[in-house]
């Protein structure tokens, strides 16, 4: 039998590859319409750009059928339709690669090469929570899951500035954002006593304001380095201040085992305004809107369940996890360079809205429960113990929602996590991007596909041994779902819950 991960990436080079020279023409389907009756299409209009007339050699057929290689999974047909070559491949065959080892579809797809550091400065962090606006704290929530992102894929990641501000600290922890500490500042002195020989002195005639050390022309300088590339004209002096050489230095001593050779670029990440709906001239700070959210999350559980919840400190937890869901979904869900339009309706806090943070932590309790379940009834008799994943029989998987949870969810998941880690350094300019919207997205989708399944299909079925093969074979597929979902959630530094 084949060995190895099965990639999306690879069977789409392979796909393209067999058509002959030219650009790439197939695509991954995604909808579930489509789904039911190909996996891949190599659309008609691209087909007659590449051959004349649209025909397809039969060459090429033979090379589609035929397709193999590392990562490329299996091809059980390819027909000519109307919407062009329709690819399915063998599902059966699929499911058994992709389930008998899914701890490989749980790590990214290409792991990061010898050596890599980057260091993320996020300048919001230096002052009081009570000062840190929405804006300031989607900068925050960004950079840290992209940390969480580029060390899960290998890379070396140091995080500026050291928190040193209690308040601040202790809300960062409420977020679940994790940054680094420090009691005391890094020395200014070196850096002090060059701006005091080199910067314009305060005697040029008393123009510099007060606290102010000297001023630095810093076209002179970009000029005299020789680094005027992604350098903006219209930037000319920079007032030297004490706290801007304490920023220096603690930048500095971030660097400090980094050899020279190896210091990262200089590139700026912007992150979008956020405004908030309906309410323009509200001025929200972080802390405001962490109480708003969690008072709603209350509010909502208390409507559902007790007010009791409220002093229990299992539910306390709960409270707080979901608060924070709800708050990071809101905040990541956009690509970070757009303005972010902030609803603070109870719909953004309701485990029915599909688009939520409750909601996909809604499901991910939802699976604990149908796990605890299983554990339950085998501990009474009524099931068997798991037996090994290598006898399970995967044919028996031919819902169409199995399908999706895998070849949308499981088996492209290691390719995801490496294109959230993608930073491209050695692009011209100053500005650089970041696709942190991807990981919320990708659980938003994959949590509607398991809430329609789950809500359709009986995965604990009757206790009889002829039924038994097709339950372990959905459980295994809802195992390597649960495992996608909870790797997921630890990327934006969330816990999966057993229950809401």
């Amino acid at each position: 039998m084949a060995t190895g991960r099965l990639g999306v990436g690879e069977t789409l080079v392979a796909l393209n590859a067999a058509l002959g020279p030219g650009g790439p023409v197939w695509l991954k389907e995604t909808r579930a319409r489509h789904l039911r009756a190909r996996d891949f299409l190599a659309p008609r209009g691209a087909l007659r750009a590449r051959f004349e007339d649209g025909q397809v050699p039969e060459h090429v057929f033979r090379a589609v059928a035929c397709l193999q290689g590392p990562g490329v999974a299996p091809v059980l047909r390819c027909v000519s339709t109307p919407a062009g070559l329709s690819l399915q491949l063998h599902r059966p065959a699929v499911f058994e690669r992709v389930l008998r080892a899914v701890a490989a579809y749980t790590a990214p797809a290409t792991p990061a090469s010898l050596g890599p550091r980057v260091l993320l400065h996020c300048p919001a962090l230096r002052g009081s929570p009570c000062a840190l606006r929405l804006s300031q704290l989607r900068a925050v929530l960004v950079a840290d899951h992209l940390a969480r992102a580029l060390r899960a894929h290998g890379v070396c990641v140091r995080l500026v500035p050291a928190v040193r501000d209690l308040h601040m600290l202790t809300f960062l922890q409420q977020l679940r954002v994790d940054w680094p500490c420090a009691s005391e500042k890094a020395s200014t002195e070196t850096l002090r006593s060059r701006a005091l020989r080199e910067l314009t002195s305060a005697h040029d005639g008393g123009t510099l304001p007060p606290g102010v050390l000297g001023r630095l022309c810093l076209k002179e300088l970009v000029e005299e380095q020789g680094r005027a590339a992604g350098y903006d004209p219209s930037l000319d002096n920079c007032l030297v201040t004490e706290d801007l050489l304490s920023v220096l230095a603690e930048l500095q001593q971030a660097l400090r085992y980094w050899p020279e050779d190896s210091y990262p670029g200089l590139k700026h990440l912007v992150c979008g305004p956020v405004k908030v709906a309906g309410a323009p001239g509200t001025l929200m700070t972080a802390p405001e809107y962490y109480k708003f959210r969690h008072a709603q999350v209350c509010k909502a559980s208390a409507l559902k369940h007790s007010e009791d919840l409220a002093q229990d400190p299992a539910w306390i937890e709960i409270f707080g996890i979901l608060s924070v869901a709800t708050i990071k979904f809101e905040m990541l869900s956009t690509t970070p360079q757009s303005q972010l339009l902030l609803a603070l309706s109870d719909s953004g806090i309701s485990t029915k809205g599909t688009k939520s943070g409750t909601f996909v932590m809604y499901n991910c309790a939802r699976l604990a429960t149908l796990f605890e379940s299983y554990k339950c009834s085998m501990e009474q008799g009524l099931y068997p113990t798991f037996p090994p994943v290598s006898s399970l029989d995967f044919s028996l998987l031919h819902d169409e929602g199995e399908w999706l949870l895998l070849f949308n969810s499981v088996l492209p998941f290691s390719d995801l996590l490496s294109q959230t880690a993608v930073l491209d350094c050695t692009a011209p300019g100053l500005h650089i991007a970041a696709r942190t919207e991807m990981m919320c997205k990708f659980l938003v989708q994959l949590s509607m596909d398991f809430s329609s399944y789950y809500n359709r299909v009986h995965v604990l079925g009757e206790p009889r041994p002829h039924l038994f093969g097709q339950m372990f074979a959905r459980l295994q597929l809802l195992r390597a779902v649960r495992e996608v979902l909870h790797t997921g959630l630890a990327m934006l530094g969330l816990p999966p819950l057993s229950h809401i």
